[in-house]
């Protein structure tokens, strides 16, 4: 039960971030263990043609990014689409998207511990699994909990390690593909064509687009993080529009080199196809660099889905949308009980990993996330369409950041959307995780509608006192829009 009785501490999120911390929040975010680890499964299901589902759905998650980045860019705020969900469309929406975003990152918490403490086990099997997830949740619980200066910090240098990891694999790759590295011949485009460029057809493809999703989704993380940035509305910017440039070289280049260099049939690619490709280039311990890698990304996000939740969680509160208590702040900043309560589904998972093989909880887990991200950018986009028909010409005008097409471009990504989530319905492989993603978002949308008519009675009970407010206050005051 919501207690709106006793109002929030009056404390705020502290304007701590720089510039380049949010840079690399930015490019960490879209780069975690799906695109080391996750890959391989959509090359091994689709073939090369792969290739065009992370360029489709890249291209497709930029635009959504535009979408956010016109929104973030005229009021920056750590509810980020939630709070622009709730003035859009009323108390309803914002509980559902924050609702669903806090829960998808939960599992993400969960996920990423388990990977990592895989990862762990491997090189030391006398280390249980649950312990060394039980020591990356303690570690990073508690840096969370010191201050957002100490997650960005330990952000900026995981997305750090992973940018030059990737520009490294890259550059060999390359070097392989021309056949300029000693010892190797160019492949050509053996590989590509040898066995079709989509040996088992287009359906495979289409379902890839799950795989690559989920694989992008934290891009939108940074505009969560522009309510504590020294400089909000220039950083969202400058980070919003490298997006497509990340996509393309990290993802898609990445991806070319993987497909180019070996067949997509091969056993060992499902398991990890940057280790397979360096293995087969003769790099010297190149599964145990990319396992150190892998848990390099891992890590990352396991520290952003703690960060993102939790300020999701504590925007949420302060709408008057969770416990009051949510939305607390200590003296240093920190919504310290909110990233308690996000913290919850990597201790969870910690007490599963002792009971249960790590192999069924990571089944559990991608399951129980499923397409929740897909539904989490339908809402941005819808949250834009709307935002931006509710202005007059002029007041558009003055945005320094515009989605482009309107209303054609945004309204073809909804369609887009939806007809990926339509296409994963008649895939037996999918349908469980749809079920269980569909539940979800119901569960989140009937608790909107229920705050919604309970703010709705309450006004009216009180009609001296006007409605709720539908959005918090900014933690500090709004950059100048050409800042």
């Amino acid at each position: 039960m919501i207690n709106n009785s006793t109002p929030p501490s009056p404390r705020a999120l502290k304007p701590v971030l720089s510039t380049r911390q949010l840079s690399m929040i930015a490019i960490g975010g879209v780069i975690g263990a799906g695109l080391f680890v996750g890959s391989g499964t959509a090359i091994s299901a689709a073939g090369p043609a792969v290739l065009l589902a992370y360029i489709g759905v890249g291209a497709v998650v930029f635009l959504i990014m535009r979408m956010l980045a016109e929104l973030a860019v005229a009021s920056p705020d750590s509810g980020s689409f939630a709070t622009y969900a709730t003035r859009a469309f009323g108390p309803w929406a914002g509980v559902t998207v924050s609702s669903l975003y806090t829960y998808s990152w939960v599992v993400v918490i969960g996920f990423e511990a388990t990977a990592g403490a895989a990862v762990v086990h491997g090189f030391f099997p006398a280390v249980a699994p649950w312990a060394a997830a039980l020591v990356f949740m303690l570690v990073f619980t508690l840096t969370n909990l010191v201050s957002a200066r100490a997650f960005g910090q330990f952000e900026f240098w995981f997305a750090l390690i992973k940018v030059v990891a990737i520009c490294a694999f890259l550059v060999i790759g390359a070097l392989a593909i021309t056949g300029a590295l000693p010892g190797t011949d160019a492949p050509g485009l053996s590989n590509l064509t040898g066995h079709g460029f989509a040996p088992h057809g287009w359906q495979p493809v289409w379902l890839a687009c799950l795989v690559v999703f989920f694989s992008f989704f934290g891009a939108e993380s940074v505009t969560i993080a522009a309510g504590e940035a020294k400089q909000p509305a220039a950083a969202v910017r400058r980070a919003m529009r490298s997006v497509i440039v990340r996509i393309m070289i990290f993802y898609v280049g990445s991806v070319a080199v993987v497909v180019t260099l070996i067949p997509y049939d091969a056993k060992d690619i499902a398991a990890g196809p940057y280790g397979a490709v360096l293995a087969r280039l003769g790099v010297p311990h190149a599964t145990a660099i990319v396992d150190v890698i892998v848990l390099t990304a891992v890590l990352s996000l396991l520290n952003s889905g703690m960060y993102s939740s939790s300020r999701m969680m504590f925007a949420a509160a302060r709408r008057a949308e969770l416990p009051a208590a949510l939305g607390r702040v200590t003296a240093r900043g920190v919504p310290a009980n909110a990233v308690l309560a996000a913290s919850s589904g990597g201790f969870l998972t910690v007490v599963a990993n002792y009971f249960f093989p790590t192999d069924s909880v990571f089944l559990f887990l991608l399951q129980s996330s499923g397409t929740i991200g897909v539904a989490v950018y339908l809402f941005i986009a819808a949250t834009q369409i709307q935002t931006r028909r509710r202005m007059g010409a002029a007041e558009a005008e003055k945005l320094t950041v515009r989605m482009w097409g309107f209303p054609y471009l945004p309204a073809l990504v909804v369609l887009i959307l939806v007809g990926i989530v339509t296409g994963l319905a008649f895939d037996p492989g999918s349908q469980r995780s749809l079920l269980l993603s569909g539940l979800a978002t119901a569960v989140a949308l009937i608790a909107g509608v229920i705050k919604q008519l309970r703010s709705a009675s309450a006004a009216a009970q009180r009609p001296e006192t006007g409605t709720l407010p539908t959005a918090p206050e900014s933690p500090h005051p709004q950059a100048p829009a050409g800042a």
